[in-house]
């Protein structure tokens, strides 16, 4: 098993790859001419023709990136989080449109600002190159959270655990102990519904809150959606079918459904 650890800076690296490419395809989109012309005055030319190949369109690559990205920092830079996000959604309180509050959202919709019967431009998509800039030394900065020893690695320490935890009741299931591997599989639901309950400082009135009880308070406190409380519930009662209910026997294909939820939910939800 990989360590989470690992997993992470990998992950890392490849978004700040893409979004370097994608950083260099917005900047061409707009200013073809000069970005050639800094790679040819560097002896670049060559390379610039390999990563001209590969260059993606900027509105057709961003989106998956910043959903990638987006979980990352919301999981290992939370304090930065609303500032990624401000670089990307329109502000709601906006009443004019100008280089500086003008983001990405705006760029993707091809938004355009002209004045006069001319048209002159006001402002444009090229605005958003500096935002996404900011974005992706938002993402950079991630790396200084690996490499310092302030860095907090209680939850990735924990998500290592879940993952041998998760191994052990596999290899329960696999040999027979249905209940015991779907009682050890809703173990590590609780504790990682609990740490996601910690990450957002949701207060925990109940002194031992079950798995519906934490589902509940994620869900009134806006951190799952719908859909996300639905399928907790459904581990839920999966769970309670492995402990407390004791006139049914839970089939292995149940508990291999509550195993491989509690490894998705601990995998999208923090």
């Amino acid at each position: 098993m990989h360590s989470n650890l690992e997993k992470y800076k990998k992950d890392l690296a490849d978004l700040i790859s893409r979004g370097e490419l994608l950083l260099l395809a917005l900047q061409h989109e707009h200013y073809p001419e000069e970005v050639e012309r800094l790679y040819v005055e560097a002896g670049k030319k060559d390379q610039f023709g390999k990563l001209k190949s590969a260059m993606p369109s900027f509105a057709g690559g961003y989106q998956d990136w910043y959903s990638e990205a987006q979980s990352l920092i919301k999981q290992l830079l939370p304090d930065r989080f609303a500032d990624f996000i401000g670089h990307y959604e329109k502000p709601k309180n906006r009443k004019a449109i100008t280089f500086e509050n003008y983001v990405i959202e705006d760029c993707l919709q091809g938004l355009q600002v002209t004045r006069g019967w001319e048209k002159t431009k006001v402002v444009g998509a090229d605005a958003a190159i500096p935002q996404f800039q900011q974005q992706l030394n938002i993402l950079k900065s991630v790396n200084k959270r690996f490499e310092s020893s302030l860095f907090d690695i209680k939850q990735l320490v924990k998500a290592d655990l879940f993952d041998s935890e998760l191994d052990a009741a596999r290899e329960l299931l696999k040999n027979g102990f249905s209940r015991a591997a779907g009682a050890v599989s809703g173990v590590v639901l609780e504790k990682h519904l609990a740490q996601v309950c910690d990450n957002h400082s949701i207060k925990i009135a109940k002194r031992a809150p079950a798995i519906s009880d934490l589902n509940e308070l994620l869900k009134t406190n806006g951190t799952i959606e719908i859909a996300q409380w639905r399928f907790i519930q459904h581990l839920g009662d999966l769970r309670n079918l492995c402990d407390h209910n004791k006139a049914k026997e839970p089939t292995p294909a149940e508990v291999r459904d509550l195993i491989d939820g509690v490894e998705k939910v601990t995998k999208t939800i923090f």
